[in-house]
């Protein structure tokens, strides 16, 4: 039959019954026809899951094609023979069967004679990586064939199979430095070229090869992104958002995208990439309601087959950006059922993440503090890393405030003293110095002294208030050193850009609960949020919104 006629008809085909019915009825077949009918039946029996029905490999028109393959290894042709291998891979035959063994042998023989054209070169690394565990030597020796081409001349697919191949040989310890920059400086122009796995893979290998210099390749592969999310599978969807973190690339279209993506796949996404799209925007501060939304409705339907890890990457971001989704009653009924059922399978500093987030947001993990605050727990806590390290005390002190402060009524065992600390470490939530420098000099400018605001103080329980005004009984404003006849003290929050969600009004949890604590321990809470002063040109219009912010109705000085 003609060659063309052949896979014309073989790729009709739909069933391996149907292609095996199809090729019995033939008396001859070239090599690359008998190598095209292999990859054919690859096609239709392996999936994400691997080889749907392994009886295929026991078909005797399959052992008919093998040992075709096995007894003329060496008078195949190089397309024959290397796309035999790649089916056979993909098919999950032994790797140590005559068969393979065979073809690998004669493959590696041909690539040593310099015989493989640049396509069976990359062929040939498509099937070596496949298979895992080749030797170094091997794949070093593919890309030095390709080098004998000029770099600049190389096609997409060849630009790929040596990043790949780079990845390899690198944990073995050799990093081709030079190979890189060149291979970077060429990928830089044929980005617009790349499909959506081929974007992926390169921003994967970017990432494990550590090229933090190729910035602009990086940038310009995150750009081009944009127009494949729909398109990426979950694991190049996954590699996507790991470069967008590891080169510090946030783009608002990027986001867009994954807001249109997300809503309308996640009931057939995995629960790996829902994780690693939630990590992305928690990382970045992304408050995304169409996302968030999303997830939370997938979890009340779908957390009883999430890992515990899966559970409280679903979770956590809720509590950091503090938002409460319009499903958020359901969302953490069905997280105290799960916490009920599995609370033991949860690692201990996961668990103290995920039940820290949900008093963020007053979620309150009523039923679950006394195994948080026993000794047997915290010395699980301790044991394992970070161990009890000042952010992790942090949380649990917070933890134990939100009771004591929120909670009343809760009667259960409380953390020890020894366990607490005197003041938070809140990373997201550092002061602004420039908005922080504004405001002081035009406290200074309203209130004439110095003496009568301190910065930075530290309260009794826990929170560093960022400024603090005290009044007596009648309103006057005292010495900010003057601790009796003091009746109201005045917190201001200068909440720079750091402490809301990116692009948002929105407060950070722990920064939201900072100032809920602060009203609970007495303090009357002034927010000055940098939206409401960035435009205030000079000081006096900075005093001015300031008395208007602090002393709506009026103040005056204490002698």
């Amino acid at each position: 039959m003609d060659e063309q006629l052949f896979f014309k008809k073989l790729n009709n085909l739909r069933t391996s019954k149907d292609i095996f019915y199809f090729l019995g009825s033939l008396e001859v077949m070239s090599d690359t026809m008998a190598a095209g009918a292999l990859q054919r039946i690859s096609e239709v029996e392996v999936d994400d899951n691997g080889l749907k029905n392994p009886a295929v490999l026991e078909n005797e028109v399959f052992q008919a094609l093998c040992f075709q393959f096995e007894c003329a290894s060496s008078r195949l042709s190089n397309t024959g023979l290397l796309n035999a291998l790649q089916a056979l891979i993909k098919l999950r035959v032994d790797p140590q069967s005559t068969l393979m063994t065979s073809l690998l042998s004669e493959s590696e023989e041909r690539l040593g004679r310099a015989q493989l054209t640049a396509e069976n070169l990359c062929s040939l690394g498509d099937s070596l990586l496949e298979l895992g565990g080749p030797s170094c030597a091997t794949l070093e020796q593919i890309v030095d064939h390709m080098q004998e081409r000029n770099v600049e001349r190389w096609s997409p697919r060849e630009i790929v199979m040596v990043y790949k191949i780079l990845q390899v040989t690198a944990r073995e310890g050799k990093q081709r430095q030079n190979l890189l920059n060149r291979l970077n400086s060429v990928t830089f122009h044929t980005v617009s070229q790349l499909s959506p796995n081929f974007t992926s893979v390169i921003l994967n290998s970017l990432v494990v090869l550590h090229q933090t210099r190729a910035v602009f390749l990086a940038t310009a592969l995150c750009k081009h992104s944009v127009k494949h999310v729909p398109c990426f599978t979950d694991h190049e969807l996954v590699n996507v958002l790991e470069a967008f973190l590891y080169f510090g690339q946030k783009s608002q279209i990027f986001t867009e995208a994954l807001e249109r993506h997300v809503p309308r796949s996640i009931v057939t996404m995995h629960p790996q990439t829902v994780s690693k799209v939630m990590h992305y925007c928690c990382k970045k501060m992304i408050l995304s309601k169409p996302i968030f939304d999303a997830v939370a409705e997938d979890f009340v339907c779908n957390a009883d087959r999430l890992t515990t890890d899966q559970i409280a990457a679903y979770i956590i971001p809720f509590g950091t950006l503090n938002y409460l989704p319009p499903s958020a009653s359901s969302l953490f009924r069905k997280l105290e059922a799960v916490l009920h059922t599995r609370l033991r399978h949860f690692q201990p500093h996961t668990l103290l993440n995920l039940l820290h987030s949900c008093v963020l947001i007053q979620r309150y993990p009523i039923n679950f503090l006394p195994k948080i605050f026993s000794p047997y727990f915290l010395q699980k806590l301790q044991a394992q890393p970070p161990g009890l390290n000042r952010v992790v005390m942090s949380q649990l002190t917070q933890l134990f405030l939100s009771v004591t402060l929120e909670c009343p009524f809760y009667q259960g065992p409380k953390l020890l003293s020894k366990y607490q600390v005197k003041a938070c470490p809140m990373p997201h939530s550092s002061l602004d110095v420039h908005l922080f420098r504004r405001v002081k000099t035009a406290l200074l400018y309203l209130l004439k002294k110095r003496m009568y605001f301190a910065s930075e103080v530290s309260t009794r329980y826990f929170y560093i208030v960022d400024i603090e005004i005290k009044l007596d009984e009648e309103g006057l404003v005292l010495p900010a050193a003057q601790v009796e006849e003091v009746h109201r003290r005045i917190a201001l929050c200068i909440d720079g850009r750091n402490r809301f969600c990116a692009h948002s009004h929105n407060l950070l949890g722990e920064e939201a609960i900072k100032q809920r604590h602060l009203q609970l321990l007495g303090y009357e809470v002034v927010q000055i949020p940098f939206f409401e002063i960035e435009s205030l040109c000079n000081t006096r219009k900075m005093a001015d919104y300031l008395h208007k912010k602090i002393f709506p109705c009026t103040y005056g000085l204490s002698s």
